[in-house]
């Protein structure tokens, strides 16, 4: 074989793997949800072919690459405003729910041993609750044996959807944190260890005694972290659990809310728990690669018909049907292409 015939072969045989990995889908952004993605992405590609490159960098990384276009989807927990959408250019939606947790490292205490409230947490992250046996700490754990050792906060370094849902709680529940820090995808933090992402917090939290910190519930399943109880809006105690989680999303009114804006933290009911948030996706409205955008598309509306049984797996909540039918109109009437065709229509 000639060097020039085999030359051909291998610019033909490298095309053909670049032209196979540009049929993946790209996307960037929340840590939060990073877990059932993984578990859909793996299912879809199993009955397409199509793959998934979806980099877990923080939803503050996710929005600043689907705004400068350089991914086909963005994933963010905390949501744009309308202003925000129409400015970028972007289409938003809710792709499924889930619960924050508190989760801590002690010698001796067991996965809901302990119980916070929102205004103790709140103390703790402001530092000025500096150790677990502090007076506020054991009025709310009667019976619970809790050390005199230093509280290590850990939280996110990164622009953070977790972090936009939990300082939200947190100015809910604490005038003085709501003057003092406030709430956002990256804030001022009075003390504490700084960690990268869900990941980071879970590990920087398994790894040091006498820690504190928040992640995504499926975060605290998976690494068999020791999560806290919470006192809810309606002054109950009560663990993370699917039911906990479904009671907040209950009573999110996805219908009037414009651009899918919803917050669901410090929800009311006996059952909820404090601290639930959805996660969304953002899509260009005119899209570069409309094809890229339909795949897309056909990838999260997939995950909307088959993904429920593994969401729940993972203690994530699905979108109800209804918010689903929404959602579906909601692609067909402003992701179009140039000529004003939808990129994609739901069968």
């Amino acid at each position: 074989m000639s060097k020039f015939l085999r030359s051909a072969l291998v610019v033909a045989a490298v095309g053909t793997a670049i032209s196979a990995l540009a049929a993946d889908l790209s996307g960037a952004g929340a840590t939060f949800p990073y877990p059932i993605y993984s578990k859909w992405a793996d299912a879809y590609k199993k009955d397409t072919g199509t793959g998934l490159n979806y980099q877990s960098i923080g939803s503050g990384g996710g929005i600043k690459q689907i705004v400068a276009r350089t991914v086909t989807f963005g994933a963010s927990d905390a949501p744009l405003t309308v202003d925000k959408l129409d400015k970028d250019g972007l289409v938003q939606w809710p792709q499924v729910m889930g619960g924050i947790v508190m989760v801590i490292n002690l010698d001796g205490v067991k996965p809901g041993d302990v119980t916070v409230d929102g205004p103790t947490v709140a103390k703790i992250f402001m530092g000025e609750i500096k150790t677990w046996d502090d007076p506020a700490l054991a009025k709310l754990n009667p019976g619970v044996k809790l050390p005199s050792a230093p509280i290590a906060v850990v939280h996110r370094s990164d622009g953070s959807g977790t972090t936009f849902n939990f300082t939200d709680y947190l100015s809910k529940v604490s005038a003085d944190w709501k003057s003092k820090v406030g709430s956002s995808t990256a804030v001022e933090w009075p003390t504490g260890l700084a960690a990268k992402g869900n990941e980071g917090v879970a590990n920087t939290v398994g790894n040091t005694t006498g820690s504190i910190g928040y992640v995504e519930y499926a975060y605290a399943k998976q690494n068999k972290m020791t999560y806290t109880k919470m006192v809810n809006h309606d002054g109950k105690v009560v663990g993370p659990t699917m039911d906990a989680f479904q009671a907040a999303a209950a009573n999110a009114d996805w219908a009037h809310a414009p651009g899918y804006y919803q917050i669901l933290t410090d929800q009311p009911g006996a059952g909820s728990w404090p601290i639930t948030a959805a996660t969304f996706i953002l899509l260009p409205k005119q899209p570069q690669d409309p094809a890229a955008a339909a795949e897309a598309l056909k990838f999260f509306d997939w995950a909307f018909k088959n993904g429920a049984k593994a969401a729940e797996e993972l203690d994530y909540i699905p979108m109800p049907d209804n918010v689903v039918g929404m959602i579906r109109k909601t692609w067909a009437s402003d992701i179009k292409s140039a000529d004003g065709k939808p990129v994609y229509e739901a069968k």
